[in-house]
């Protein structure tokens, strides 16, 4: 056995021992009832201790919350359902199925699988698909709710497995989450979080919302790259052939009544398009916001991209339907949508018990406290600038595993970490860079992330028996690649001294 097999071994027994021990953990929504349970039974024994931390962005003493009290029980007991319908992904996922069900009831997405299919290298098909998920989480809900199961479809037409695509896509969307050829919504949210933490240090520095493009655009290419040689190297060849239920689409030619429907269809993504242009492209534009028309991460284009979803699939589904003569009358249509809701009854009863273990673990402060207390510990280790930002990185990357929004994490962890960093001659740009680097590669092994359940449904289509071990193994190699690529190349973007934005240096000189 030579050395490459040896290797290649090694990790397949070493995955498998992960997916094992994790498989023969509880059903994934019994487990989050168990977190969940876990969660009360913490707060109280933290609260016996007085366990408390400052927060750095308002110096205000954060203490455990002590659930096993009047004023849990009340919490637990009349926030029950609120926890449950306010589960964001929860509204954001079944919306946007209802759309996606016309669609793939009238046939549309079948046949655009099957052009797909037929038309594209089978050696590129991975790269593309990883490259569209990256792309794809300028609007994140859209690659979770539209690209990672339609990935799975595709690998199976292919000849793949199709967990390998949802692995792939999902590695894309969440994994290289701060990567993009565009700016995305996030991109103005942490930068007015860093800017407001570097005034700490300089009250006159100022930072713009594209301070990380250019480390952000060239990562897109090497976040593609290494997501297809994990997927090619080590995700299928573990995977093996796949033996499901679920069968491929059929690969037969476009017929003139599909072609018809795909006619019906474009020239309404074309009307519908131009509807978006005109009302975006104009300051005054009806779909800009009222409040800040200027801004359009603002407007209702952005901010309403779920709804968009809905009715972009819907439309186009429709439109499909009537020139390919699969929708006889609108009781198919109604079809459609059910059908698609019976696919996510299991995300439905899995959300329920993740939304409260969610929400306790949020009324608690315990996820608050682990954060502040692990920033504690970096900030007393004396490194330099290329070691400090690896360990700063490792701090995001672990502390994304217990927190799981971006924009909370850089709440808390920037005004700590950039004025600290600022005194040693970093950037707010950088430290900014560097937080984003950790709080993406563990995204997809993450049981916090929002999307966490859903992954673990729709991987359940394929496999029955899979569970959150079954994600955790699948992913955790991509987790390692982006890891591993993403910090050398910060390591040599620092070497070469590059720009990591417009008017985005890499070092901070104390006034």
């Amino acid at each position: 056995m030579n050395d490459i097999q040896k290797k290649s071994s090694f990790i397949d027994r070493f995955l498998s021992f992960i997916e094992k021990v994790g498989n023969a953990l509880p059903h994934p929504a019994t487990l989050f009832a168990g977190f969940a349970f876990g969660v009360v039974i913490l707060s109280w024994v933290f609260a016996q201790t007085d366990l408390s931390v400052i927060h750095p962005g308002t110096g205000e003493t954060i203490s455990v919350v002590n659930l096993i009290s009047q004023k849990g029980i009340y919490l637990m007991l009349t926030k029950l359902v609120k926890n449950f319908t306010d589960f964001a992904p929860l509204g954001v996922v079944l919306v946007a199925m209802l759309g996606i069900g016309i669609a793939e009831g009238s046939g549309l997405i079948g046949t655009l699988i099957r052009i797909l299919v037929l038309k594209s290298p089978k050696s590129i098909i991975t790269f593309v698909v990883v490259f569209a998920g990256v792309l794809s989480n300028t609007a994140s809900e859209v690659g979770y709710v539209l690209l990672v199961p339609l990935s799975a479809v595709i690998f199976l037409a292919f000849g793949k497995h199709p967990i390998a695509g949802l692995a792939a896509a999902f590695a894309g969307v969440s994994g290289g989450y701060s990567a993009n050829l565009l700016l995305g919504t996030i991109d103005p949210l942490l930068q007015g979080i860093s800017q407001e933490a570097a005034q700490i240090i300089d009250p006159d520095y100022s930072i713009n919302a594209a301070c990380n493009y250019y480390f952000m655009f060239v990562s897109t290419f090497f976040i593609g790259i290494a997501g297809t040689i994990v997927t090619e190297k080590i995700v299928i060849p573990r995977l093996g052939e796949y033996k499901g239920d679920i069968e491929p689409e059929e690969m037969h030619n476009v017929t003139p009544e599909e072609r018809r429907g795909l006619i019906y269809a474009g020239i309404t993504a074309i009307m519908l398009t131009l509807f978006i242009l005109i009302g975006i492209l104009p300051e005054e534009g009806f779909l800009r916001s009222v409040d800040q028309p200027e801004n359009i991460f603002k407007s209702a284009l952005m901010k309403g991209i779920v709804s968009w979803i809905f009715i972009i699939a819907a439309v186009c589904g429709i439109a499909y339907g009537k020139g390919a003569g699969t929708f006889k009358n609108d009781a198919d249509i109604m079809k459609g949508m059910g059908k698609s809701m019976e696919t996510m009854s299991s995300y439905i009863v899995l959300v329920f018990f993740a939304a409260q273990f969610v929400a306790y673990f949020k009324w608690t402060n315990l996820g608050l406290i682990c954060a502040v207390k692990g920033a504690q510990f970096l900030e007393t280790i004396g490194l330099d600038k290329i070691p400090l930002l690896i360990c700063f990185i490792f701090l995001a990357a672990l502390i994304n595993l217990v927190m799981g929004s971006a924009s909370a994490k850089w709440t808390l962890m920037a005004p700590v970490f950039i004025p600290m960093f600022m005194l040693v001659g970093i950037s707010p740009e950088l430290t900014q860079v560097a937080y984003r680097i950790g709080d993406s590669v563990t995204n997809i092994i993450s049981p916090m992330m929002s999307y966490f359940a859903l992954i673990v449904a729709f991987i359940q289509r394929y496999d029955k028996n899979a569970g959150i071990g079954t994600v955790i193994a699948t992913m955790l190699p991509y987790s390692i690649a982006f890891l591993i690529v993403w910090v050398v190349l910060m390591a040599v973007w620092l070497v070469l001294d590059l720009p990591i934005g417009p008017d985005s240096p890499l070092h901070y000189f104390p006034k």
